[in-house]
């Protein structure tokens, strides 16, 4: 008999909103920037990938990253948080089954690793504190994913254990560490594959399938 989880924990940015990749190459064009200079210099350069984790750990201020982060481009810092990832769209599908999740009675948590808070906020407009049960972000707590602590703190305010759970995230390497705790992990890369999976494990559907059924 399979047993369904009854705690769902899920990534921001790529999960709830639209993917992170094209809006990163996206700004790249605007910026007149070779394809690839983004990603090459602050996720995979050795100092670029010390930015961000200081960044998502709290150490660093969004500004400080800015300046920091826009002389290694070699391009303008103000609001340069704001600039990468100014395409991004809520991610419908996967907001509403979140929702029709919780409403069910399974407790949905939030765990990112934060772009910081201001003057620019990747949040802003998703009502977290309201549609969520619990929100961990990484710079107020001074840990990040991959780390298993950053794991536990979600589960803790969310008053649940790893094997209750399931955990979806677009950045695979995130995924390993959280099923080493008890998670069932979702790689984050279609929406409709997502809440397809997520149907499955939780064992409640999270689609309205009736065409004719009008919500007010």
């Amino acid at each position: 008999m399979i047993q369904h989880r009854k705690g769902l924990v899920l990534d921001f940015g790529g999960v709830l909103t639209t993917p992170l990749l094209p809006a990163a190459l996206a700004f790249e064009k605007r910026e007149g920037l070779p394809e690839g200079t983004l990603l090459t210099g602050l996720y995979l350069a050795p100092e670029g990938i010390r930015l961000t984790e200081r960044l998502e750990r709290g150490e660093l201020t969004q500004p400080q990253w800015n300046e920091a982060a826009g002389r290694l481009l070699g391009i303008r810092p103000d609001n340069l948080m704001g600039r990468v990832f100014a395409d991004l769209r809520p991610q419908t599908p996967v907001i509403a089954a979140a929702a029709a999740a919780r409403r069910a009675g399974v407790r949905v948590g939030i765990l990112s690793n934060s772009v910081g808070l201001g003057p620019w906020d990747l949040y802003d407009g998703y009502g977290l504190e309201e549609l969520y049960d619990a929100v961990v972000l990484s710079e107020t707590h001074a840990t990040r994913k991959p780390e298993p602590e950053a794991y536990r703190i979600v589960l803790d305010e969310l008053g649940m254990t790893a094997d209750e759970c399931v955990f979806v995230d677009d950045t695979e390497p995130y995924l390993p560490p959280a099923a080493a705790l008890g998670f069932a992990t979702v790689h984050a890369v279609d929406p409709a594959r997502t809440v397809a999976a997520l149907e499955t494990l939780l064992g409640i559907p999270l689609t309205d399938k009736d065409p004719d059924r009008v919500t007010p």
